[in-house]
């Protein structure tokens, strides 16, 4: 990562004509540059800046993560309270944690030291509590000093993360004409290229970009009208085009990122609620819903210019309710009811499925997949696709009555573990 010294002409009351006088030797500079560009790599190597972490895929790069976790689980670093009630996952960048929670009368943001879980800042109202299950549903997204957040009931805003003042605020119903499933806006924002990109639903179109400065709109996706449903976009590159994929309660389809217009769509009708994250790698794609529907398999093509995309397999091995579906390789492994499962990505063979820890989100690293069950333990799991091996498990202490749904996340070596008002982190380096 490069690193850059900036001198302010005047803000710091330094004149141009004194630069002169600030030149160190050669040597004392190269220490200097030496000593920066090691903390920059330090700080930001493990950051997980955004709902399933740099890439959207729920993967994690870090290395020397314990091969088994010890009796009665790892070391307990801390307990936080005070988050507020909801089902928000963390995102950790720039050496601070960020999450949401309902308090008694609004939602609202929190920046949390990730030495002691102390609170930092708190937010102004980002909206209202309330609604079928009380409690946020986003992972605030950081990106270039700010972080951006959506409200249940469609508050998006834009905050400076250093601080929590608010530097923008637009409402997915009001200003784009949106409309939420019964259990209100799930979505995690995605920023990308100068764009905040996030689903209102409906006539207008049912994805908008914004720029991520102003919060002005850039595009409307006309086209593309589905109502929303509680998925979080992702982007690839593929084709020649830089493209969002979205899946919602019809459809599953590919937006061209520069202007909102389709590229390719597939008919994929869900049921109740479709909540995961989409999966494509290399034109395949690969989406699960719950409530009886399963999972499908497409293969995008494209050809002069035009793209398409053809379901190769649906069955019922993953039912992913919203927990999440991870690839690594050609294999996709999820939770599935009280299994976890994995199965081909480009074929839909079952490789294997076991009953678990319980159903729940999961998280790979180094070799070995995360289950957070909602109503049971946490469990270390073999990244095995030939076989399933759990390696071991523990009860997370003073859990709360609700169903603890927040994916599990590994940032720096320590596991973040949130639970309605409760986040504890855990050290899991070897």
């Amino acid at each position: 990562m490069p690193f850059v010294i900036a001198v302010q002409s005047q803000g710091a009351g330094i004149r141009t004509t004194d630069a002169p006088t600030l030149i160190m030797k050669k040597t004392q500079f190269s220490i200097l540059l030496l000593t920066l560009s090691t903390f920059v790599l330090s700080t930001f190597a493990a950051d997980w800046p955004q709902w399933r972490g740099p890439n959207r895929d729920g993967v994690s790069t870090e290395t020397g993560i314990l091969d088994e976790w010890p009796e009665g689980g790892p070391k307990l670093l801390w307990k936080a309270t005070g988050v507020g009630a909801g089902f928000s996952s963390v995102s950790v960048a720039n050496g601070r944690i960020y999450t949401m929670g309902d308090g008694k009368e609004s939602s609202n943001v929190h920046c949390l030291d990730p030495k002691d879980g102390k609170i930092i800042w708190s937010s102004k109202p980002v909206g209202k509590t309330g609604g079928n299950y009380k409690g946020t549903r986003c992972t605030p997204t950081f990106d270039d000093g700010h972080l951006y957040a959506l409200g249940q009931f469609g508050d998006l805003v834009c905050l400076r993360a250093f601080d929590g003042s608010e530097v923008w605020r637009k409402s997915l119903t009001k200003d784009f004409g949106g409309r939420s499933g019964g259990w209100n806006y799930t979505e995690s924002p995605l920023v990308d290229d100068g764009k905040v990109i996030v689903t209102p639903g409906g006539k207008q179109g049912a994805v908008v970009a914004l720029d991520k400065k102003t919060g002005e709109l850039v595009w409307q996706s006309k086209e593309f009208t589905d109502g929303a449903q509680y998925s979080s976009l992702i982007v690839r590159e593929f084709g020649g085009k830089r493209q969002y994929i979205q899946l919602t309660g019809a459809n599953v389809v590919g937006l061209e990122a520069s202007t909102g217009k389709v590229l390719w769509q597939a008919p994929r009708k869900g049921k109740t609620a479709t909540i995961s994250t989409p999966i494509f790698h290399e034109g395949h794609v690969f989406v699960s819903s719950a409530y009886g529907v399963g999972c499908n398999g497409f293969k995008v093509t494209h050809s002069g210019g035009r793209f398409s995309a053809k379901e190769i397999y649906a069955n019922k091995t993953i039912s992913n309710h919203h927990g999440g579906c991870i690839r690594v390789g050609d294999y996709v492994y999820a939770s599935s009811s009280g299994t976890l499962a994995c199965v081909e990505l480009k074929t839909g063979e079952e490789m294997w499925r076991q009953r678990s820890a319980g159903k729940g989100a999961i998280l790979i690293i180094d070799g070995k997949i995360i289950l957070r069950a909602e109503n049971g333990p946490l469990a270390l799991v073999e990244l095995n696709p030939k076989e399933y091996r759990q390696i071991s498990k523990f009860d997370q202490p003073e859990r709360s009555k609700a169903k603890a749904w927040p994916h599990p996340v590994v940032s720096d070596g320590v596991l973040y573990v949130r639970d309605q008002d409760i986040l504890l982190a855990y050290d899991v380096r070897k």
